[in-house]
């Protein structure tokens, strides 16, 4: 008992060492932040966000644990706020009340009890275009809340692409009740599919709120290698990415549909160990059996983890198969927008000090408090600068674990063979 009561001792002189406090000479990097609008001198000061980039976490230490904000030379609390993203689950809609109303195809829709803006329809059909008329109620009886004409189409035959969701505002009525007006396109069969095409109906997270990206990098270099467009990128570690967008030429206008394909590795690593997303972009604008299709996606959602704790090889191909490439200007990795908030100071002094990587995360009450509901005035981060009262951190000033890394595994070790032995003692002690 003896033995283990000293290692815990032991364990805890090691962590119980002061951590080092932060100080702008230690930070290797200084952005300086403005407040294009400043409020009144009669209104109260208010709250800003500035919007951070990749820099930051290129540079800074991992989960931006050595990010501080300074008015002058006192240190200011923030918070670091993420865009709004989408991660719960799709739900399904049970479809009721299915058969032909005259030439349309009629059915209900019973609805999830939460707010909805999109409803993808599952039809088992190719080569359509449908009309859909969509109205919503609550309770049987009351006269239907009309929603909108929705386009629905699948234009395999045509090698474009497919679309069956409802995009509707948000809503919450409880029954969907829809009719679609059904015909054959060209290139597909002559016969116009009935009641049987709907199987079912998926309801998506609602849109409350618009996920905002910032991009974290560029490239406009893009190369042709048979039939494939390929765009590469060297991702620095830490950086997050979450999107993957394409810029076309504008006196573009022609429509297409091509799988996208995103491979990353970290560098130091075998090409075995890479991570592979895999998407497709698409614009289909033309009028097909009297109704006009406008849709386009230029963006494919990409969450690769290869670049977490290691500097990333990206490469994006885009399959062209035997058409004509794309006329592609400009490729762009995206993380969901990440910004900074805090109270308006009084003074324009007003920096963000980074790449200290002995620092923990710091602890503010402000986080806790801050409410996003309320306005946030637009602020700017400046250009990155080498911080030009800059110097290392001096050896005595670093924590014992920092400076000794090695120590963490020895205490480690020197606690599981104390257990070991307190173990086989108890265990002789033991009856047989």
């Amino acid at each position: 008992m003896k033995a283990l009561l000293f290692a815990i001792l032991l364990w805890q002189v090691v962590e119980s060492v002061e951590a080092p406090a932060p100080d702008q000479r230690y930070f290797k990097y200084r952005r300086p932040i403005t407040i294009p609008v400043r409020p009144s001198a009669t209104g109260s000061p208010g709250q800003a966000c500035a919007t951070l980039d990749g820099e930051v976490y290129a540079h800074g230490a991992p989960s931006l644990k050595d990010l501080r904000l300074y008015v002058g030379a006192r240190e200011a609390p923030y918070a670091v706020t993420l865009s709004e993203s989408i991660e719960s689950e799709n739900q399904s809609a049970t479809v009721l009340n299915l058969g032909l109303r005259g030439k349309k195809i009629s059915f209900d829709l019973a609805m999830p009890d939460r707010p909805y803006t999109d409803v993808t329809l599952n039809l088992d059909a190719h080569n359509f275009i449908a009309a859909a008329e969509v109205s919503g109620t609550n309770h049987p009886g009351e006269t239907p809340t009309r929603l909108g004409t929705f386009t629905l189409f699948d234009l395999t035959a045509q090698r474009l692409s497919r679309s069956t969701t409802l995009h509707l505002q948000e809503s919450r009525f409880s029954t969907l009740h829809i009719e679609l007006s059904v015909s054959s396109v060209a290139g597909g069969e002559a016969n116009v599919p009935g009641p049987s095409m709907v199987t079912g109906a998926a309801v998506p997270p609602s849109r409350e709120a618009q996920t905002v990206y910032t991009a974290v990098a560029t490239s406009g270099v893009i190369s042709q290698k048979a039939h494939q467009t390929i765009a590469s990128f060297r991702l620095p570690a830490h950086v997050p990415m979450e999107r993957v967008s394409f810029a076309l030429s504008p006196i573009f206008t022609g429509n297409f549909s091509r799988d996208v394909r995103i491979t990353a590795h970290a560098e130091g690593t075998a090409e075995s160990a890479s991570e592979t997303l895999a998407g497709s972009i698409l614009r289909v604008h033309l009028e097909q059996a009297g109704r006009e299709i406008r849709q386009q996606e230029l963006s494919v959602p990409a969450t690769l983890g290869a670049n977490l704790q290691k500097n990333a090889l990206v490469e994006v191909t885009v399959e062209n198969g035997d058409d004509a490439p794309l006329p592609i200007s400009s490729v762009s990795l995206e993380m969901r927008q990440r910004r900074l908030c805090f109270n308006q100071p009084a003074t324009n002094d007003l920096a963000l000090f980074y790449g200290d990587a002995v620092l923990e995360a710091p602890v503010y009450d402000f986080a806790r408090l801050l409410s996003l509901a309320s306005a946030m005035a637009p602020a700017e981060l400046g250009a990155e600068h080498q911080n030009p009262a800059y110097i290392p951190r001096p050896e005595r000033e670093r924590s014992l674990t920092e400076r000794h890394p090695e120590l963490l595994w020895i205490v480690l070790l020197a606690v599981v063979c104390i257990l070991a032995v307190v173990a086989t003692h108890s265990a002789k002690r033991m009856p047989k």
